[in-house]
């Protein structure tokens, strides 16, 4: 077993059954099957959630400040808050309530990304029993899992595990495992559904989402309504990422003070970033994977000590935090702390999904300016003019710069067309259009040199009269 390195705290949930460096050798993975999750403690999470009231499920939830790991962060117990109200003494009544629905997202095609992978490759039953624990919480009867096309192995696995949770009465029309009377009086029953995407990266965006899941073009939709409200055919819906869910069978059975004793306190006195996270890293170090930390890890540490350093030998240059749409870390910001606070903090878009794509010191961040421009501009959907022209027009310059073909005025000008492309300067519906200008920014910004050695120097004649012959 690799030796454990200095800092290594206590090893995390969400790996417990995945053997992960540094607690254990990657080669002796394999799916646990429905047994051996029982066996080491698998569904006694979702046990002690249905001794209790659905809503102190909630405020459980609420009160670990577990927040999204699919990207935006947003606490997840609060967006549970944001369904329709139910009355206490109709909670158990299916009818009455109305149908409701989860839709887990599995569609993990953020460049750069690999984390949720992890678990369906190897520990489905882990985010079954969370999708399970939320749809007792907010009183959702059918969940579906909207699973990327390109994870085609991954689907086989679920699908494995899907069916031997029915088999063990998991889910089922008798109720939650096999009709336990719950903290309402009754049993609930859920319906669990596995839902191929057909490889658009827009569908990782909610609403883009929910349009694939009805089997329509996966067009992000305008909001509000927001999918608590009118989501799935219409009716109100929860849309979870798959780590998000994986943490909660944690929280009902160890409690959320076991969970917020992990991760960190905001350092701006914002939102605290608890509990662990998966962080997949990728790019030039010697030893790529997924690895649980605390949130709050530096990167360097993450690089140097789990990563085995940069890779061979070579000098730091940069990273993506948490998937191309965050925008890069400079050369100066190796030892940024990897939380919820790091968009503050280091001048990007958020910790987005924690997954670190990291350069050395030869990498050519034009060249990887105009690769993730051609991505956005590849999958925009074309919906919103900004989103669909203006990620045309960045690639266009990109690859003139690139090339060597730009003259100074160009620089200026992408940095004015990303500026003005997106939802926060209210251009577009959704934010691809914003990961698009805050990876262009943030490369161009913090890498100005580079570019400005790629382009010819220009020049605008000023005219200035001066004398009898100004005008006033």
């Amino acid at each position: 077993m690799p030796s454990l390195p200095s800092f290594a705290t206590p090893r995390g949930y969400l790996t417990q059954r995945i053997p992960t460096f540094p607690w254990a050798d990657p080669k002796d993975r394999h799916v646990v099957g429905y047994d051996e999750y029982v066996k080491t403690g698998g569904y006694v999470g979702l046990r002690k959630a249905l001794a209790m009231k659905p809503g102190e499920v909630t405020d459980e939830v609420k009160k670990s400040v577990v927040r999204g790991r699919g990207g935006a962060g947003f606490p997840c117990g609060v967006k549970w808050t944001f369904l329709p109200k139910v009355d206490e003494g109709q909670e158990g009544d299916v009818r009455a309530i109305g149908q409701r629905y989860i839709a887990v997202n599995a569609d993990e095609s953020e460049p750069g990304t690999f984390k949720d992978r992890l678990l369906l490759d190897f520990d489905p039953h882990l985010m079954l029993e969370g999708i399970a624990i939320c749809c007792y919480a907010c009183r959702i009867s059918i969940a579906y899992v909207f699973i990327r096309g390109e994870y085609y192995l991954q689907t086989r696995v679920l699908e494995a595990a899907l069916k031997e949770a029915y088999e063990h009465k998991v889910f089922g029309g008798r109720g939650l495992l096999d009709g336990t009377t719950t903290g309402m009086g009754k049993p609930w029953a859920v319906e669990c559904y596995v839902h191929r995407g057909a490889g658009a990266y827009i569908c990782g965006e909610e609403t883009g989402l929910l349009e694939a899941l009805e089997g329509k073009r996966g067009w992000p939709r305008v909001k509000p309504p927001f999918p608590a409200v009118k989501g799935l055919f219409g009716k109100p819906t929860i849309v979870n990422n798959v780590e998000t869910l994986a943490h909660l069978p944690f929280i009902m059975d160890e409690g959320a003070e076991a969970f917020m004793q992990q991760g960190c306190e905001s350092t701006i006195g914002g939102p605290p970033s608890y509990g662990t996270k998966l962080m997949g890293v990728s790019g030039h170090v010697e030893r790529p994977g997924v690895y649980e930390c605390e949130l709050g890890i530096p990167l360097r540490t993450l690089v140097e000590q789990y990563c085995g350093g940069m890779r061979g030998g070579k000098k730091y240059k940069g990273a993506i935090a948490g998937g191309i749409s965050t925008g890069i870390l400079g050369p100066d910001q190796f030892d940024a702390e990897l939380d919820f606070d790091i968009g503050t903090k280091y001048n990007v878009l958020g910790l987005g999904t924690a997954c670190p794509t990291v350069f050395d010191e030869d990498t050519d961040m034009v060249a990887v300016a105009r690769n993730i421009a051609r991505f956005f501009k590849h999958e925009s959907c074309g919906q919103c003019t900004p989103c669909r022209e203006g990620s045309g027009w960045l690639y266009q310059l990109m690859c003139r710069i690139e090339q060597g073909d730009a003259k100074t005025t160009d620089l200026d000008l992408a940095l004015e067309i990303a500026t003005g492309m997106g939802a926060m300067p209210g251009t577009t519906i959704c934010g691809l259009a914003d990961g698009n200008n805050w990876a262009i920014r943030t490369i161009m910004n913090k890498y100005r040199a580079e570019f400005e050695a790629r382009v010819k120097p220009s020049y605008v004649a000023v005219n200035v009269t001066v004398g009898a012959g100004a005008k006033g």
